[in-house]
């Protein structure tokens, strides 16, 4: 049986094909505007998925690039500091061993003793250095605190106050920069490690054999939280402090008895009741309203300063007159002072090139990234301009087809 033709049946596909031929070049159009082959998620599921996977991952390498960017101006500002202070300890220590050899009276001394005293000031100010962005430094992660407060007093030999105590006003906790994927950089800039010189060694005065943990409770030995458990005795205390990780050994004295604990590298001991009180209980630290470190307990003894307790105890033998003093203890701790700075300022140069590594491989990364997205989802310009060329031959020979079509108009009915 014969189909029946409307008289508007050619009308109609007509007026569908250039609809439709509208549309494929309006996304052209769009393509070619924002330079994209991907409009929407349709266009083409599998490449779309792959592009948003690509583009997620290119903003987590550039995130990463620019933490070790960061991090390599901050190793910069900080290894300059370190490296201007081992120069001046040098020259600490060149008088030193001058004013050590016996030669020089005691004006001589007192006159070193002064140039002494302007080094110490000067070591004092690298050390509250300040980055670009205002933050201190050498305060571990108390970056809008001065890293070390000074006392003033009055000092046997001279004439005016003179810088008496340095105290750390930092603390020791370090920051974990992500610089690639799940890979960190630890960035400890504590000030009481790096402007150390001893070992510090802490002797606890109470006999602790018969102390027993009531309850469980938390202690922080330099950085490393130990789980006290109740019943814990002393001995069981030592082996936790011993196999935490923290930089520290710890003993039972064989004569008081006490706790002892001492660092195993140049740096202040952190102590601190978490929770709990285990550690002032056996004399060990003051009850938990003082914060470390100047919170040890009176009946304990600690031994092994910083840098600036060496460099004080030089300009006040020099004062004093006593070169024995200086060639002997004082040098020492001078010389253990500037091995720990120039160890220091070595892992902060080691840090500086890994950054630098890192910053590389980022970058590298980062092209390889950008290409994958170019690959998935960047237009191809030649072939789409091509594309609407055709579509515009194609509309514009459906259109004059068209015209030829409904030649008929309202003239041809007035003849």
């Amino acid at each position: 049986m014969p189909s029946r033709i409307s008289s508007q049946a050619n009308n109609n596909n007509t007026q569908y094909n250039l609809r439709l031929q509208e549309l494929k070049k309006n996304k052209i159009d769009n393509q070619i505007g924002t330079q994209r082959r991907i409009q929407q998620l349709r266009d083409d599921p599998v490449a779309a998925g792959h592009l948003v996977k690509y583009q997620s991952y290119l903003t987590r390498v550039n995130n990463f690039e620019k933490n070790a960017k960061t991090l390599s101006d901050q190793f910069q500002y900080r290894e300059g500091y370190m490296e201007n202070s081992i120069q001046i300890m040098q020259r600490i220590r060149e008088l030193a061993v001058t004013g050590a050899n016996g030669i020089y009276n005691g004006d001589d001394l007192k006159a070193m003793a002064a140039e002494v005293n302007e080094l110490l000031g000067e070591l004092i100010q690298n050390a509250n250095a300040t980055g670009p962005d205002g933050n201190s430094i050498f305060a571990g992660t108390n970056t809008k605190q001065r890293a070390f407060d000074v006392d003033m007093g009055n000092v046997e030999g001279a004439s005016v106050p003179l810088i008496a105590n340095v105290r750390y006003n930092g603390s020791i906790e370090v920051n974990k920069i992500e610089i690639d994927e799940n890979k960190y950089i630890e960035v400890d800039n504590a000030g009481n490690r790096t402007f150390w010189a001893e070992n510090q060694r802490l002797f606890g005065g109470r006999d602790a054999t018969s102390w027993q943990a009531n309850e469980d409770s938390v202690i922080n030995v330099d950085g490393q939280q130990i789980q006290v458990k109740r019943g814990d005795n002393i001995y069981a205390l030592v082996s936790k402090i011993n196999s935490s990780g923290a930089a520290v050994k710890a003993s039972v004295d064989p004569v008081t008895r006490g706790l002892n604990i001492s660092t195993t590298d140049a740096r202040q001991l952190w102590l601190e009741d978490v929770t709990g009180s285990a550690l002032n209980q056996i004399g060990i630290i003051k009850d938990s309203s003082q914060r470390p470190p100047y919170n040890i307990g009176e009946s304990a003894r600690i031994s092994g300063g910083s840098l600036f307790d060496s460099v004080i105890a030089l300009r006040d033998a020099m004062l004093k007159g006593d070169a024995e003093v200086i060639g002997g203890r004082v040098l020492g701790s001078i010389d253990s002072g500037i091995s720990n700075l120039v160890a220091r300022t070595s892992k902060s140069g080691s840090d500086y090139e890994r950054v630098q590594n890192d910053i590389v491989r980022n970058s590298a990364t980062a092209l390889n990234v950008t290409g994958q997205i170019s690959r998935e989802g960047d237009l191809d310009i030649t072939k789409a301009i091509t594309d609407e060329k055709m579509l515009e031959y194609t509309q514009q020979a459906t259109l004059s087809n068209a015209g030829k079509m409904y030649s008929s108009t309202l003239l041809n009915y007035m003849r």
